[in-house]
């Protein structure tokens, strides 16, 4: 199964529900953290070594994980998804927003 790994700021609201979206995959296991020094869960090098896959929500958080982890990134696809922090956890329109993203980036996600 393909690793996915969704980082948003606090690890509370996108990064987690896009995780959800794949619980229970055949295909993909998917974990979640963030870079804020407040996150729930907070990336580490560990996430990014288990990862084959990073999706970030925000440039900015590419950016952060650049400056922090940058030879542990070589060879890692790290997709910007673009998605505003203005959601909350499994809101039907970041639903929506996350599946559009993600269809054009892996398959079987409708």
């Amino acid at each position: 199964r393909q690793k996915l790994l969704f980082i948003c700021s606090r690890n509370q609201w996108r990064s987690p529900t896009a995780e959800a979206l794949f619980k229970g995959s055949e295909t993909y296991d998917a974990r979640s953290a963030g870079t804020s020094p407040q996150a729930r869960t907070r990336v580490s090098e560990a996430h990014i070594r288990w990862a084959d896959r990073i999706f970030v929500m925000e440039k900015r958080h590419r950016q952060l994980l650049l400056g922090r982890f940058g030879g542990d990134l070589r060879g890692k696809a790290v997709t910007v998804l673009d998605i505003p922090d203005e959601f909350q956890f499994m809101d039907p329109d970041l639903i929506e927003l996350l599946r559009a993203r993600l269809s054009t980036q892996l398959e079987g996600i409708e």
